[in-house]
């Protein structure tokens, strides 16, 4: 398949965009490097710098006519959306809109969009979240997700391409920027790796579904390729809280010192986990790497990358 992939440099989008590669697809990337980096770019790919907002990027789409899309373009950072809900929404909402009419226009057959499982359910009700779970996003970002979503809905009635959201938990691994993305792993890992104390928001007792990038883009090409449509939650279904995922990392980095506090931040919610099993039965998505590997392995990457 020809599949465009919108964030081709970003951290996930770039893995996005490796794994369709590995698997003999034809893959154009689109980034406007704002977060993403050039050194991310996968090898083999055609790149172009370009606005997901823009008409230059709109005329690409529809000159290229990829048969599929994966789009993970985005504005990702809850505190960003918070501080910036316009903003949020131009890229998130809007953006969006314009990737999919030119998809529309150009005659492509599906759409892969990254969505977001934690922030769009918002404080839960029942954890884990299945994907009927009431939407009830706290945050502008988690919002602008929901809104995309409706929109996939939108095009698809009025004759556009098929699509499958996926709605991540928190992704973490390899390529993550400790400085630019709203990582708590990539910033741990800077922190304790260059001998400063993490900070934790809060007590360290909220929850999180920590989910690999590996296991993340490997369900975007089984979304591409599947008959189906619909919602799918991506994560492993347990919750681990921050005060732990410090724990561990610090044991494997060999930190001695101990975490800081500071008040919950906006936006944020205290325990979010979601239910991965309709993956597992429709996609024939798992989860493989457990948080210790995971962890083990972006330890490992920070560690070359800092140089200690």
């Amino acid at each position: 398949m020809k599949i465009l992939v919108t964030g081709a440099a970003g951290f996930i989008g770039s893995h996005v965009a490796e794994a369709f590669l590995s698997r003999g697809h034809t893959v154009m990337g689109i980034d406007d490097l704002s977060s993403g980096r050039e050194a991310n770019i996968p090898k083999g790919i055609e790149f172009h710098r370009l606005d997901i907002r823009s008409l230059a990027c709109a005329q690409k789409i529809l000159e290229w006519k990829p048969q599929g899309i994966a789009h993970l373009a985005a504005q990702i950072d809850v505190r960003k959306s918070v501080a910036d809900p316009v903003l949020d929404g131009d890229i998130n909402v809007l953006g969006t809109i314009r990737v999919l009419q030119s998809a529309m226009a150009a005659g492509t057959q599906k759409v892969v969009f990254s969505s977001t499982g934690g922030a769009i359910y918002g404080e839960q009700d029942v954890f884990p979240a299945p994907e009927s779970h009431a939407c009830r996003p706290v945050s502008p970002y988690g919002t602008s997700k929901y809104c995309a979503e409706q929109y996939l809905g939108y095009f698809k009635r009025a004759g556009g391409p098929d699509y499958i959201a996926l709605r991540y938990s928190n992704v973490y691994g390899p390529r993550q920027d400790p400085h630019g993305e709203a990582g708590v792993v990539a910033i741990f890992c800077q922190k304790m790796l260059s001998g400063q104390a993490p900070m934790i928001f809060g007590d360290g007792s909220q929850t999180r579904d920590f989910v690999n990038v590996k296991d993340v883009a490997r369900a975007n090409v089984l979304a591409m390729v599947s008959e189906l449509q619909g919602l799918f939650n991506i994560g492993t279904g347990i919750e681990t809280n921050v005060s732990t995922l410090a724990a561990i990392l610090a044991r494997k980095i060999g930190f001695k010192g101990t975490a800081t506090h500071e008040s919950p931040r906006k936006g944020e919610q205290q325990r979010s986990v979601v239910d991965p099993s309709l993956a597992e039965q429709k996609l024939g998505w798992l989860s493989t790497l457990s948080i210790e590997q995971g962890l083990e392995e972006t330890v490992e990457y920070f560690r070359e990358v800092i140089g200690h």
